[in-house]
């Protein structure tokens, strides 16, 4: 059985109509637990004190499926892990999200799963009833008494960025933000940071929302085919998300000496008309700043403009369905 789950997202994508539940153990120190397709726990065999002090980690990718890199990232770490050359001090439940869709090479197979992780969701669609699979068992994960439960979800944009990596902070109805979480995210070679000011439907948000997990959407780059990404890119999220496993604590940089870049949602767009159309190049990269007036989207009866001198666009993307975001605009921060 080991052998098998050695390239875990090959075992899951092979699994998809016929998953059997599996547990097993890698070792003396640590089994491995399937309960769902494309879902692998890792659990420690610890005492309850040893496990009050450690820590419930989810990583999660492919939740769009083209988003090919964060899952060539994690499906490795799975693999050294099943091999023992990866050790794991904490709980760590590892997620491939939409299978049918990376199977398809496409971001959804019939509607974006990362806008579907809220209880109130009455579509019967393959990536609703997956949204709902995977809240449950991010819900069960989070039940245990740990000293800590985190959730980093990785994706890749659909077009570049002029800040190459970032990562969005759901919002967290005006807790004060974790400065610990962004030097964390720094040491990743995340120096990006969005703030959000709604709750989304996004699995990061839903993790942060519904069970007080330190959160974030972490965008690594540009969406490419699998085996075109430049894994060297990866080098510091990879070695400090091991870390993250493989050691009590993480040895951070301080917040102050951090280079980090906070921007704060302004405008939140959401198409209404068939005839949305956005009103800049359409290779135009993440962040690029407006002067205050400029026209950024226009449909029937509205016609959006920059508020604020240097506000910048984020994710634009003029095609998705009436009634869901078409484009964040952004302002730099200070927290």
């Amino acid at each position: 059985m080991l052998s098998e789950l050695n390239n875990f997202l090959e075992f899951s994508i092979h699994n998809q109509t016929a998953f059997a539940p599996f547990s097993i153990n890698i070792n003396k120190q640590l089994k491995a637990v399937g309960n769902a397709v494309g879902v692998i726990e890792f659990v420690p065999f610890q005492s309850q004190a040893e496990q009050r002090k450690s820590k419930s980690i989810v990583l999660s990718c492919g939740v769009h499926g083209n988003e090919t890199a964060p899952i060539e990232l994690l499906n490795n770490m799975i693999t050294d892990i099943i091999n023992a050359d990866l050790e794991v001090q904490h709980n760590v439940l590892f997620i491939i999200g939409n299978l049918p869709s990376i199977s398809g090479e496409t971001r959804f197979v019939e509607e974006n799963l990362n806008r579907l992780f809220h209880y109130d969701a009455k579509n019967d669609t393959l990536e609703a009833r997956r949204a709902n699979e995977l809240m449950q068992i991010v819900s069960a994960f989070f039940e245990r008494k740990t000293k800590e439960r985190l959730h980093y979800d990785l994706h890749t944009a659909i077009r570049p960025s002029k800040n190459e990596k970032f990562a969005v902070y759901p919002f967290i109805f005006g807790k004060p933000y974790d400065k610990r979480q962004l030097a964390f995210l720094s040491a990743c070679d995340i120096n990006t940071i969005l703030l959000s000011q709604a709750p989304t439907g996004t699995f990061s948000c839903y993790s942060s929302s519904q069970h007080n997990a330190h959160s974030f959407t972490m965008e690594l780059g540009k969406v490419m085919p699998f085996g075109e990404n430049d894994m060297k890119k990866f080098l510091a999220i990879d070695k400090t998300l091991r870390n993250l496993i493989s050691a009590q604590d993480v040895r951070l940089p301080k917040y102050e000496e951090c280079p980090l870049e906070i921007y704060n949602v302004n405008q939140t767009i959401i198409k209404q008309q068939e005839d949305f159309a956005l009103h800049f190049d359409a290779d135009a990269p993440n962040f690029t700043a407006f002067p205050k007036g400029s026209v950024l989207a226009s449909e029937t009866q509205h016609v959006y403009h920059a508020q604020i001198d240097g506000e910048a666009i984020v994710f634009p993307n003029a095609d998705v369905p009436i009634g869901q975001r078409a484009l964040l605009t952004v302002v730099p921060y200070e927290i």
